[in-house]
């Protein structure tokens, strides 16, 4: 049964968030570069609904929901979405399409903040993150992008090849140390990944490094072998860096979008994933798998990839990202 959404309300615009304010000009821009095919589809598509929404009623919200399945954003986030518009037009009312899109953009950042935990650095260095994700979604050269990232930032970082069983991991994360121009620890194929992460925390404390990210291997059998071989690597960690690892981050592929989600699960749980990096969100329609995350895992998407250069690492901000997707 329809129901008139008509309401009255302040139109007095909200004030801009701190990040919002401090957030530079090209950080924007990247990020509405890295989802312009996912805007290209999902708001000209909700564009099209509500252009001429002056009533805005029950079929409305409806035809939103195939748009927002379409970008990726999963049942469970889209039925939440959809609910919260429902209830929120019986109490007050929405005053037509305008103000559907401005309540649309709110709930979705919403739910991006609901899991939105701040980082807890040491006082003191050296600050471990373990790169955990299944293999090609992007984990070695994230790892890279990553330690480049941070030495744009003044910090000093050191790679740690504990990916043993594919040589081309170790081979492929040199080659990344030497972009970012810092120090990588390896040992030889097959070799114990715990031992060469053991010899990084020993390197990375005798040095005074800030960070040490460890590249772990991407191998998926049973969720047995998973569990203790990344046990293994933290209690490694945990003995000879108190609060370590500091992040776990789980590399997922946004290409994928919801076929990623068990592998993401899985590794959620036996690797005690403490956020989430979004390779190739540029190469996507479907960049509402940010939103999945956040609903599904929990997890906070941290950082985000945006291309294929050195640089197209950036910390992933939700309103950025919201306003990107829908303005």
């Amino acid at each position: 049964m329809a129901f008139n959404l008509f309401g009255k309300r302040d139109r007095t615009p909200e004030p801009e968030s701190p990040a919002e304010a401090a957030a530079p000009k090209g950080f924007f821009d990247r990020m509405k570069q890295a989802v312009s095919r996912t805007r290209e589809n999902l708001s000209e598509s909700i564009g099209s609904v509500i252009a001429l929404t002056r009533e805005v009623d029950e079929s409305t919200l409806i035809d939103l929901e195939p748009l927002l399945l379409a970008a990726d954003l999963g049942g469970e986030t889209t039925a939440i979405v959809l609910e919260h518009l429902r209830q929120r037009a019986l109490r007050t009312g929405i005053d037509g399409g305008a103000d559907l899109k401005r309540l649309l953009k709110s709930e979705l950042k919403a739910i991006l903040d609901g899991v939105e935990v701040p980082i807890q650095h040491p006082v003191s260095g050296p600050e471990v993150i373990m790169m955990v994700g299944v293999n090609g979604t992007g984990k070695t050269t994230t790892s890279g992008k990553l330690a480049n990232l941070f030495t744009t930032q003044g910090k000093s970082v050191l790679l740690c090849a504990a990916d043993t069983f594919r040589a081309a991991a170790i081979e492929q994360l040199q080659v990344w140390a030497d972009r970012s121009g810092v120090a990588i620890i390896k040992t030889k194929q097959g070799g114990d990944p715990s031992a060469a992460l053991y010899d990084a925390c020993t390197a990375s404390k005798a040095r005074n490094i800030d960070i040490l990210i460890a590249d772990t291997a991407g191998r998926l059998h049973t969720k047995t072998d998973l569990m203790k071989e990344l046990d293994k690597m933290r209690r490694t960690v945990e003995k000879l860096i108190p609060g370590g690892p500091h992040q776990t981050l789980l590399v997922m592929d946004a290409t994928t979008g919801q076929n990623g989600m068990q592998q993401a699960r899985l590794f959620t749980e036996a690797a005690k994933v403490t956020g989430i990096v979004l390779t190739k969100l540029d190469g996507t329609a479907k960049g509402g798998i940010v939103l999945a995350i956040a609903t599904e895992l929990k997890l906070p998407v941290v950082y985000a990839g945006t291309g294929e250069k050195i640089e197209d690492l950036i910390p992933f901000d939700s309103s950025s990202f919201i306003d990107s997707l829908l303005d």
